[in-house]
């Protein structure tokens, strides 16, 4: 007998003498793996057979089904340790595992055979050869053979010969060889399983095996609740069918989200399409026969109306929706009738989702004002729909959820947790809580917005966010950019984008009357307006003041009337500004209307001789006068009017300044009255460009063009004027719609509604084939307001004019996103800008002094406020790069913010990605760790390979900042530089997804070259150095972080872990890009 300590002598080296040419090997262990083979594969090769028995049910066909497989866990690891053991990853790491499968496959072809334990009996491991026996033996690893420690205190073998034990383990096994009860042969599917490990793979495999290693752990917490429910049928229903592949993954991921946080935003690009992929949402909670509320801006009302209704052009009809829809306003209203639904009776509280499109108009949060507490529509929409009632689940819809504050974004899912933070902390699993996750962003988005412009890019931002952080964007937010479609998605089925053309910027002057006023000289006139018409309680004597205390109309913070009165005398100003810059036309009528008022008020003021005049204060009752966002702000939904007595007023100051502005204001219109339409430089050139796209198209026959302006005013001037111009040279036909009235049309007889106008003006994407079939009248000129700049899709039409520049630049790009839309017919789109005739930082300069002289003590608005407002402390010099950029491209939103863009952070795709593959594929979870494959390279993806890692020592997150711990994915080139590192799980990701998805074939030139420079797997040097290479990337990536963190706020991670080398990390899969 002879004692084995695996420490000076070794099991291997006794086999090595012990194996002889002609022997017979007979196993009964655990589990078997190839790297064992490997070690003694010159002996084996000599011997006659090899017997194994796994002395555990192993590889054997299930009896059981699958829901009583407690034991189904440690079977998995005893199959897999085939391609080695949780000891063997550092053989593994060699990535040779292929070559050794093939050896071994076809050595076990020849000479073994396996069997397996199938009762639940335990059965102890040894190990015969001829006459001697080692026991015990636990497996057949390298481990086992005592080439390497693993994790065992210690390993002592007796190796006893026959004469000594009286051959009682020969025996032994061969009786238990001989039992068919209690064992089952298995040779065949261990050859099987060994062969995985060397068959080529598809591109297609390697990628969801990646994506299974990484997001197993999610694939056993989601209950079948949170996962789109087939059963519901949706995916039979009409709207699913229409959906493109990129909004049905949108669709899955909602529900999703919706189940798990009750809330979620969708917050894809202009133009791709949210209004359908909502309705999917809708389409499947309908079928659960839960009811629907949909909140939308008034404007687009007439959209959702359309989807639901049993209209002919309603392409969805036979889905049946049913859910009510109502505006965003109705939320401040008590009663009344509202889009067919009676406020009064209406059971706020009943709804089970509500889809809020345009969340935007909710960023501002909930306030309650005034003596009788009265809330805004957060509020409102927060109490009374949200937490009352059954349980309401919140989808939001925007194109731009954050403005420049994460607080925006916030206070957009608050709805979804109630405004309870501890609902949402629970589910989210975060370290931190959610006020402490947005609290630290802002911090780190203040800091990086002072950085010097060449310093603040996105990925700069990336890295100085917090885990936490994007953890909660990807657990509540979908965002995807126009770019991330066109790139990760096959567009075949959708079409391209147009491509846009560089837009065409132009300057006209006032007028071309010689001696006339240019814009400087009204500028100048328009500082010297006090406007006092607007702040009458200003004049209020102070001893009569206590008789107004409760003048409050706003039901936003609690904003006194002077405070309202404020904010309607600096959106005046503005408001004159704005107007100018739209058409002398608009400007005139204003000040004409303004000096009506004062010379009436003036008029009163004479009039007062008993103490009995009240004034009465109609300011602002034309709301015509202003553009889409200000009409949306509080001070023009405010009810009651206030009413003064001029016995309590010092009527004679207020009347000398008013009669001030009353000659200014004479002036002024004295000075504009000569510039009719023929001396309007402005329309002279805006027919001009009309008649350059009509004689040279830039799509063959082509004629359509849509004119935005952002006043109503401008918007009828002009139809009065190009109507008739594009008729007598064109005859074109000409419509406009402003939203506040019926549109107008050339074409007599055709009805001007908003549905009739579009659908003539486009329509193929609007079906007019189906909703008109008899008509054959069309629209080629639309004249329109804001009303139509969100939600609408007029992709007939090519090229678009924005007759005035809009002050927030989002709304040119949202303008222009009605035709610049995934799926158009045009080859190429053309954006037209008119500017003031002014440099463009003359221009921002002058917004600027306006603001800051019409600054306000206290001013809140819902909907956009200019961006430019006194709270936004002068980050002017953003807004000019941006109005520089969009004079010589045409951005995406997503690349305007400030670089909030939500789109690069979520990984939830993925995880959805991966759900779809396993319900057709479960035998992805027996996949050898190691596998490869090879792919060809793209422009933006050079040769080299991506590799996936686990992190053994599971204490290792380097430092909380890798999304995707204890897995590490790294891509390097073949020359060794990190194309992109593992602080960057989302990008590797996307690009592992953008080079496999759709390939379900190895790709088999590729996989023939790579054999043949690896010599098929045994000489893989190369790759094995780019990996360690790849892993000191992440040590390295690591200690420069931690040096960086010793210096930040917020604590250092440098203590955090320590990772030392090769041997802390298991290679999962690798892609090599060839």
């Amino acid at each position: 007998m002879k004692i084995i300590d695996n420490v000076n002598k070794t099991v291997k080296e006794n086999l090595t003498k012990d194996l002889q040419k002609g022997s017979r090997l007979s196993i009964a262990a655990a589990c078997f793996s190839i790297y064992a083979y490997q070690e003694l594969k010159k002996q084996l090769e000599g011997i006659d057979e090899l017997r194994f028995i796994f002395t555990s049910p192993t590889f054997i066909t299930e009896k059981t089904p699958k829901a009583q497989r407690e034991f189904y866990i440690p079977r998995i690891s005893r199959e897999r340790s085939l391609y080695g053991t949780e000891f063997e990853v550092k053989l593994r790491n060699e990535l040779t595992q292929k070559a050794i499968a093939k050896e071994c496959a076809d050595w076990i072809r020849r000479k073994a055979v396996f069997k397996s334990n199938v009762t639940q009996e335990q059965m102890m491991g040894f190990m015969t050869v001829d006459e001697s026996t080692y026991m015990p033996i636990n497996g057949f690893t390298t481990v086992d053979l005592g080439c390497e420690r693993g994790n065992n205190a210690y390993y002592t073998v007796m190796k006893t010969e026959s004469f000594e034990n009286a051959s009682h383990y020969i025996k032994l096994f061969e009786q238990l060889w001989n039992d068919k009860k209690k064992l089952q042969e298995v040779t065949d599917i261990v050859i099987e399983n060994i062969s995985a490990a060397y068959r080529e793979n598809a591109p297609e495999y390697i990628y969801f095996v990646a994506l299974y290693n990484i997001f197993k752990d999610f694939l056993d917490d989601i209950s079948e609740d949170e996962l789109p429910n087939e059963a519901t049928g949706f995916k039979n229903s009409k709207i699913w069918g229409m959906l493109y592949n990129f909004q049905r993954d949108a669709v899955l991921a909602i529900i999703s989200k919706l189940e798990k946080f009750n809330g979620c935003i969708l917050a894809d690009s202009v133009g791709l399409g949210k209004t359908f992929t909502a309705l999917a949402v809708i389409k499947y909670y309908e079928n659960r026969n839960k009811s629907v509320l949909v909140l939308c801006p008034k404007k687009l009302a007439e959209n959702w109306n359309t989807y639901k209704g049993n209209y002919i052009n309603n392409p969805i009809a036979a889905d049946r929706l049913r859910y009510d829809v109502l505006y965003h306003t109705d939320l401040s209203r008590e009663h009344g009738q509202s889009n067919g639904i009676d406020l009064d009776r209406l059971n706020w509280g009943n709804y089970d989702l509500v889809v809020i499109d345009e969340s935007h108009n909710f960023r501002n949060g909930g306030e309650v004002s005034g003596e009788d507490a009265r809330e805004n529509r957060y509020l409102k929409l927060m109490n009374r729909v949200i937490r009352t009632g059954v349980k309401t689940k919140v989808l939001m819809l925007s194109a731009t959820p954050v403005n420049n504050k994460f607080i925006d974004l916030k206070n957009q899912l608050a709805l979804a947790y109630e405004g309870d933070a501890a609902q949402m902390n629970q589910k989210l699993g975060t370290t931190k809580s959610i006020d402490e996750i947005f609290r630290q962003a802002q911090k780190a988005f203040n800091v990086w917005s002072k950085l010097p412009n060449e310093e603040r890019t996105t990925d700069e931002l990336l890295r100085n966010l917090d885990f936490d952080f994007f953890e909660l964007l990807d657990s509540v937010t979908i965002a995807r950019s126009r770019k991330h479609i066109e790139k990760y998605y096959n567009t075949s089925d959708i079409g391209e984008f147009p491509e846009r053309l560089p837009p065409i910027s132009v300057r006209p002057c006032l007028t071309d009357l010689s001696g006339a006023i240019n814009y400087n000289e009204i500028y100048s006139l328009l500082m010297s307006l006090n406007l006092t018409i607007y702040t009458p309680s200003n004049y209020i004597m102070p001893s009569k003041l206590a008789k107004y205390v409760d003048m409050t109309h706003h039901k936003g913070s609690s904003l006194t009337q002077r405070g309202r009165e404020e904010g309607i005398r600096h959106l005046m100003s503005i408001n004159l500004l704005k107007r100018l810059e739209s058409s002398v036309a608009s400007f005139r009528l204003t000040i004409d209307r303004m000096k009506q008022l004062i010379d009436d008020t003036i008029q009163t003021i004479k009039n007062y001789q008993s103490g009995d005049c009240v004034l009465d204060l109609t300011e602002v009752s034309d709301t015509d006068d202003f553009d889409y966002d200000d009409q949306n702000t509080d001070f023009f939904t405010v009810g009651k009017k206030v009413k003064i007595d001029l016995a309590d007023m010092d009527h004679i100051s207020w009347k000398r300044e008013l009669e001030k502005d009353a000659e200014n204001l004479e002036l002024l219109s004295l000075m504009i009255a000569d510039i009719t339409p023929e001396h309007d430089t402005k329309l002279q050139t805006l027919f001009d460009l009309i008649r350059q796209k009509i004689e040279h198209p830039i799509n063959p026959g082509n004629k359509k063009i849509i004119i935005f302006t952002a006043f109503s005013d401008t918007a009828d001037y002009l139809f009065e004027n190009v109507s008739k111009f594009a008729k007598e040279n064109f005859s074109l036909e000409t419509a406009e719609i402003t939203g506040t009235v019926d549109g107008k049309t050339t074409i007599p007889k055709l009805r001007a509604d908003l549905n009739t106008v579009l659908t003539c003006f486009s329509p193929v994407s609007k079906g007019k084939s189906v909703l008109l079939p008899r008509s054959n009248d069309e629209l080629d000129v639309l004249i329109a307001t804001d009303c139509i700049s969100e939600g609408q899709n007029l992709q007939d039409c090519d090229y678009l004019i924005n007759y005035d520049i809009h002050w927030n630049p989002v709304r040119i790009i949202q303008r222009f996103g009605r035709i610049d839309r995934i799926g158009s017919k045009n080859e190429r789109i053309q954006l037209v800008n008119f500017w003031p005739d002014m440099d463009l930082d003359e221009y921002i300069n002058l917004k600027s002094r306006v603001e800051t002289r019409m600054k306000i003590s206290v001013m809140t608005s819902t909907g956009d406020d200019d961006l430019i407002n006194a709270e936004e402390k002068g980050d002017l010099e953003y807004r000019r790069a941006q109005l520089k950029r969009l004079q010589e491209e045409v951005v995406d939103i997503e690349d305007m913010t400030s670089g909030i863009s939500i789109m690069d952070l979520g990984l939830n795709e993925f995880r959805l990605d991966l759900l779809e593959y396993m319900k057709q594929h479960g035998d992805i979870e027996t996949a050898p760790k190691g596998l490869h494959t090879v792919v060809g390279q793209t422009e933006d993806s050079p040769a080299g390979v991506i590799f996936v890692l686990r992190n053994i020592n599971d204490s290792v997150n380097i430092d909380n900042r890798n999304r995707i711990h204890p897995f590490y994915m790294v891509y390097i080139s073949e020359e060794g530089e990190i194309v992109c590192d593992y602080l960057n799980p989302k990008k590797l990701l996307d690009t592992m997804r953008l080079l496999c998805r759709g390939k379900g074939e190895p790709c088999v030139e590729l996989c023939k070259q790579f054999n043949d420079e690896t010599d098929d797997g045994r000489k893989m040097g190369e790759i094995s150095e780019l990996l360690s290479e790849a892993i000191n990337s992440i040590i390295d990536a690591k200690e420069e972080n931690d040096i960086d963190s010793l210096f930040k706020s917020g604590g250092t991670s440098a203590l955090l872990s320590a990772v030392s080398g090769l041997d802390d990390f298991e290679l999962i899969c690798f892609l090599v890009v060839k």
